[in-house]
């Protein structure tokens, strides 16, 4: 995997454990924050700590954000802050802004700024919760935008037995599996043919919009 260099802006406990998973990914991280115990606390778990005040253009340029491959900001309830901050780092045209933000209100003045990807844990989280306690087959879940998501999850009971052709899940309801994994075996499939018998055994890989999906797996 190519080594990549992020910026994450704000160490509160999102920004650390941000921080924290890109560096043990094995990519550089620089970590920035007002707070000295903050600093201290991330100072082993990244590339570079710098207590400094990120507001400010002329800083994010000397640090070199503009050729950073992504930053995450993440000013907690100062919202005003990471808003002046995105909008810096657009104008150093930084390629992938995701920032987290406080309220819908803030999410859209950042989107309108030119944020990337607008963060919301909290609901985020509670979204992921409540569709694994209501569909507990689903292991993972990657939302794609305009009501699209590619799915993991494993067969309903309906299909074990039937080969793709016959579930005819792509002109019933524009839903494609697009990978297969046997977990006995750790076998996986990618775009299987027609014939491929779905065995219990198997995690099912669906893109299609995220509604008809979870409609066939409940």
């Amino acid at each position: 995997m190519k080594r990549k260099r992020f910026g994450v802006i704000g160490l509160g406990n999102f920004g650390h454990h941000v921080a924290r998973a890109l560096y043990e990914e094995g990519h550089e991280v620089v970590a920035v924050d007002l707070d000295q115990d903050r600093i201290q606390r991330i100072q082993e778990h990244c590339t570079f700590a710098l207590m400094a005040d990120a507001a400010d253009r002329e800083f994010l340029r000397s640090q070199g954000f503009a050729e950073m491959d992504g930053v995450v900001v993440s000013t907690g309830e100062r919202s005003h802050l990471a808003t002046l901050i995105t909008l810096y780092l657009k104008e150093l045209k930084v390629g992938n802004i995701l920032v987290k933000a406080i309220s819908e209100d803030h999410g859209r003045i950042l989107e309108k700024i030119g944020a990337d990807e607008i963060i919301f844990p909290e609901k985020d989280m509670a979204r992921k919760i409540a569709r694994n306690l209501s569909m507990p087959n689903i292991l993972e879940f990657l939302p794609m935008g305009e009501g699209y998501s590619i799915t993991e999850a494993g067969p309903p009971a309906a299909f074990i037995g039937k080969t793709l052709a016959e579930l005819d899940l792509r002109r019933r309801l524009q839903i494609t599996v697009i990978g297969i994994r046997d977990v006995l075996t750790d076998k996986f499939t990618l775009l299987p043919l027609p014939d491929q018998v779905i065995k219990d055994s198997d995690l099912l890989v669906f893109i299609g919009r995220s509604q008809d999906i979870e409609r066939i797996l409940k």
